[in-house]
């Protein structure tokens, strides 16, 4: 095992921080010598002009060095510009402070939909991506991609990428708190619930939900209105079984304005579901999205709304969304790095979460299994 440093940007150092806290209980680093808590390790300059210079505060030379950072809505209120050169600005003094590796750590990568090649535009994921390893770092982290395809923008003989299917803390948030038990899943849930993806695209999606629980699948396909961003003109519902008096769950890998997941919910409501509930793995909740799920919830069209913290949510904003439900990701941060440091396979993160194997024995997947 290397020597190795936890540390963040403004934007994640309590995230961090619970990452390292997770990762001091492992028993796998009972005897290690090193510090790994470098939560204050970096300091931000400012110049007059307001320019910035990133200090790394002690030695940190032959060290692999996992940075974490979010360029979307932040702990320190930085904006998605700011934030992204303070990254930058990182990524530069560590590699110039000597660290032997240094892996970037964005749970969200904001950039991920700005990945279309095939039009007059710039490719935001790729500038991000080319940056920060021209800058010198050799490994991504991230949870949940938009698309599977934008891992190939990453010359894998520079870099490599490692994303984590973050659906799976949704999937052990509805066995543990909504099924509990093998009974209920076989003999209610299976009956009474059905996943729904928000459009065509997120079939694949929701279908991962609809195998892993043995339930309905109901495909959306949305008709987008490309003259403007964050449009929709229409929705048509497909579904092989009546929508009638089923418990819906609504997939998708983020919301952002929740104009898609407004529509679709208007569109579904019509056909007398028994509830509607919504799961997102990256909250990012863009104006006007707190003000739509708000109203669909006053209007009791949408019951629940469950989501990770890849995005920061402060307590005013989960207050200001009724049934708001934030699963915590930094146990499953701290045994992402757990198993890069130990050299370990990534097998036990990646493999398919099945409802009912789970139910009979939890430890199967990796955040119950004993370190």
């Amino acid at each position: 095992m290397n020597d190795f440093v936890i540390t963040a940007t403004r934007t994640m150092k309590s995230y961090a921080g619970k990452v390292a806290g997770y990762l001091t209980k492992f028993s796998s680093f009972a005897s290690f010598s090193g510090s790994i808590d470098g939560i204050d390790l970096l300091s931000t300059d400012r110049f007059a002009d307001g320019e910035k210079e990133v200090v790394v505060g002690s030695s940190i030379r032959g060290k692999d060095v996992f940075i974490f950072a979010s360029c979307a809505r932040n702990e320190a209120g930085l904006g998605v510009d700011e934030a992204k050169i303070e990254l930058y600005h990182t990524v530069d003094a560590l590699k110039r402070a000597q660290a032997e590796r240094i892996t970037v750590f964005e749970p969200f990568i904001s950039c991920s939909r700005s990945d279309r090649t095939a039009r007059r535009s710039s490719v935001g994921l790729w500038v991000h991506l080319k940056i920060l390893y021209s800058l010198g770092a050799r490994h991504f982290v991230t949870y949940q991609l938009h698309s599977d395809k934008s891992k190939s923008m990453i010359d894998p003989s520079r870099c490599t990428i490692d994303d984590i299917p973050a659906l799976t803390l949704l999937k052990q948030r509805l066995c543990d708190v909504y099924i509990k038990d093998i009974s209920t899943l076989e003999s209610t849930i299976r009956k009474s619930w059905a996943f729904c993806s928000v459009d065509a695209g997120g079939e694949k999606l929701a279908r991962k939900f609809a195998n892993s629980f043995g339930v309905p699948l109901v495909v959306a396909h949305k008709q987008r209105d490309y003259s403007r961003c964050n449009s929709i003109e229409c929705v048509n519902i497909l579904s092989a079984e009546p929508v009638e008096g089923k418990i819906l769950w609504i997939v998708d890998d983020l919301v952002d304005t929740a104009g898609s997941v407004e529509t679709l919910i208007r569109a579904l409501a019509p056909m007398k579901p028994a509830e509607i509930n919504l799961l997102a793995v990256h909250p990012v909740f863009s104006s006007p999205a707190p003000e739509r799920l708000k109203q669909l919830s006053v209007e009791k069209l949408l019951n629940r709304i469950i989501v990770t913290d890849t995005v920061a949510c402060s307590q005013i904003e989960q207050d200001s969304i009724p049934n708001l439900e934030v699963v915590p990701s930094a146990e499953l941060s701290a045994r992402v790095i757990k198993t890069i440091v130990c050299n370990a396979s990534m097998a036990k993160l990646l493999r398919n979460f099945n409802a009912e194997l789970y139910l009979k024995s939890p430890t199967l997947f990796n955040q119950r299994q004993p370190d």
